[in-house]
């Protein structure tokens, strides 16, 4: 079923809904504009308002082109704006494309359905309807309160990505063993697409406060120069939140490089007490394998073993007791030296 609407809009604020398009193409336009909004059109019903409206064919084709970038383009009999729509679903942002065509006594917008599978553009009757005093004044003022509209839901996007980043800090700091890092990477790449699109968003604004555009009169700019404020305001919480990015990855890298430090001392102590251990009985098992081979019995003499042999294990005792107060005092020293270099 066909989520399109049709209306007509006079200049005493009366919004009237045509069930077709045919209808609406030939209702009487002195005392207002038309205004028809299209949900999934086919490029057919769009080609269709080449001869009665005048709209462009290359303006057309960039509505079926899910590739562009927002623009605004001026055409002989009206004025061409692309501007994206935002929807942070699932920890994955959709941009939508939302496209406005602006005459002298008609307003055309064409938007796709969300990942929910609803209307970008939805309860836009109800919404141009709290606004009918401006609504009536003509297409540009219309145009402004959808705008408006739809830059505004921006900002829960923008707030759902921010609180993930939250989200992610938190967890850094409580347990950076469970954070994974390529969150961090996925967030990044959604806080470029968010910039690329409101950087020239704001552009299109700024040709229209310009006066630029044709089709929007002078006491309407100043409505737009709203907007403008607002995506400006999106921009920097965007390039804020992409510094917060980079922060949080240089934290995580920081905190595992510590805790991988922390590992490689103790490794570096437990090597260290080995090789202490080691060196104190390196000379006492060459003496116990001289003596094992019964060495030191034959130089005094088999009959003296009883005195020998004592004597052995004792002069193996103060050798090692020796070595050991001497590799205590090295390291002793080697610790001072390392703490008066650090002062200095």
């Amino acid at each position: 079923m066909s989520q399109s609407g049709y209306y007509y809009i006079s200049h005493a604020g009366s919004l009237l809904h045509f069930p077709s398009l045919a209808e609406a193409l030939t209702a009487d336009r002195q005392a207002g504009y038309l205004w028809l909004d299209f949900c999934e059109p086919n490029r057919s019903d769009l080609e269709a308002l080449i001869e009665p409206l005048g709209l462009h064919p290359l303006s057309i084709e960039d509505c079926f082109d899910e590739n562009q970038i927002p623009k605004i383009e001026d055409y002989p009999q009206n004025a061409f704006i692309l501007i994206n729509s935002f929807n942070y679903v699932q920890k994955s942002l959709a941009i939508a494309e939302v496209d406005f065509f602006i005459g002298a006594n008609y307003l055309v917008t064409v938007s796709p359905l969300d990942l929910e599978q609803r209307r970008v553009l939805k309860d836009v009757d109800r919404i141009a309807g709290h606004d009918m005093a401006n609504a009536c004044l003509g297409p540009a003022y219309l145009a402004h309160i959808l705008l408006d509209w739809v830059v505004d839901n921006k900002f829960a996007a923008i707030e759902s990505i921010e609180e993930e980043l939250n989200e992610s800090e938190d967890l850094i700091l409580a347990d950076h063993a469970k954070f994974d890092p390529s969150e961090l990477v996925h967030l990044r790449r959604e806080m470029l697409g968010l910039r690329k699109s409101l950087f020239h968003e704001r552009e299109i604004l700024m040709k229209i406060c310009r006066k630029d555009c044709l089709f929007i009169p002078d006491k309407a700019i100043i409505y737009y120069r709203d907007i403008y404020d607002h995506l400006t305001k999106f921009f920097e919480l965007t390039e804020a939140s992409r510094d917060l990015v980079t922060s949080l990855m240089e934290m995580y890298l920081s905190i595992v490089n510590n805790q991988m430090n922390k590992y490689a001392n103790q490794t570096n102590a437990t090597v260290r007490r080995l090789t202490f251990i080691t060196t104190i009985f390196m000379p006492l098992t060459l003496l116990a394998g001289i003596g094992g081979m019964s060495e030191w019995s034959m130089m005094t003499g088999p009959e003296n073993w009883r005195i020998a042999y004592p004597l052995f294990l004792l002069g193996m005792i103060v050798l090692g007791a020796a070595n050991y107060y001497f590799l205590v005092g090295f390291e002793k020293r080697r610790q001072k030296r390392e703490t008066t270099l650090e002062i200095k």
